[in-house]
């Protein structure tokens, strides 16, 4: 991957600025994209710092539409060419799905996690297509097979962004270029964290498989990037029986669910540049 471009979302997070110096260290030429310019500013010293490729760092809020398109093109720019796509930026709302609805902080959970990665993809992956070879990583969660109550719209986000996934691969594989979906389970982090204000949550962050580690989940997106994976990798790796399994999730969820706080109308929007393994799996 030496000299490989990669763009890479969620950058100064707690996974993602992991990520990025984990694939710097392996010659990769970083575009880092995230909302807080000091913090991709920090990431970019600590890559310099260890000697790897100057970062191009782009600030941008992907919550917003248009800045998807506005990174990329700057990114074209600079670079002339993707040749790594990674989504790895995301948002959650905490609330019952009944009382959240479409309210407007739901629409701009969906526009981090489904339709800002949809405009890049429109941006970098023709180039991938015309020189035959490439690779997109969505960075996703096992909420979508084993949802819980007040996570309902980030569930429904990263169920929209798998079975995207897996559509992208049937169109382009054929054409040389690879894809992943990396799915999480709970991962300690400010998502997490936030994630822990739900009644019962505890039950599923720290019950098997428990937490991983930033530390962890970067290495095993490192690991996807570098390596030869295609379809979905589960991090932890036990999580892939309840992918083949679904009744295994969906029967998980209605037992943690038990000590939902179902009287609980509140509503909590996270912003994580990073992923965080927000769901109960």
């Amino acid at each position: 991957m030496v000299d490989d471009v990669v763009l890479l979302t969620g950058a100064s997070g707690a996974i993602g600025a992991e990520a990025a110096r984990g694939l710097a260290a392996r010659g990769a030429r970083l575009a880092l994209v995230a909302r807080r310019e000091e913090m991709l500013d920090r990431v970019a010293a600590d890559i310099r710092r260890a000697g790897g490729a100057v970062p191009f760092v782009v600030p941008a809020d992907l919550g917003t539409p248009g800045e998807a398109d506005r990174a990329a093109d700057a990114v074209l720019d600079h670079f002339g060419r993707v040749d790594v796509l990674v989504n790895g930026a995301g948002a959650t709302v905490h609330g019952l799905s009944w009382v959240v609805g479409d309210d407007e902080r739901a629409r701009r959970m969906f526009q981090v996690n489904f339709w800002s990665p949809k405009a890049l993809l429109a941006a970098v992956v023709p180039g991938m297509v015309d020189r035959g070879r490439g690779l997109v990583v969505d960075v996703g969660s096992m909420a979508r097979v084993s949802p819980f109550p007040h996570l309902g719209h980030y569930a429904a986000s990263r169920a929209a962004v798998s079975a995207a996934t897996q559509v992208l691969q049937l169109e382009v594989r054929p054409r040389g270029v690879r894809v992943v979906e990396l799915a999480l389970g709970p991962v300690d982090s400010p998502a997490s964290r936030e994630t822990r204000r739900l009644h019962g949550s505890d039950t599923w962050l720290d019950g098997p498989p428990g937490l991983s580690t930033p530390e962890r989940a970067a290495a095993a997106l490192v690991d996807v990037v570098v390596g030869t994976a295609e379809g979905v990798v589960h991090h932890p790796g036990s999580l892939r029986w309840i992918e083949r399994f679904p009744f295994l999730g969906r029967r998980y969820s209605r037992r943690v669910a038990r000590g939902a706080d179902l009287d609980d109308r509140s509503v909590h929007p996270e912003r994580t540049d990073g992923q965080g393994g927000a769901g109960p799996m």
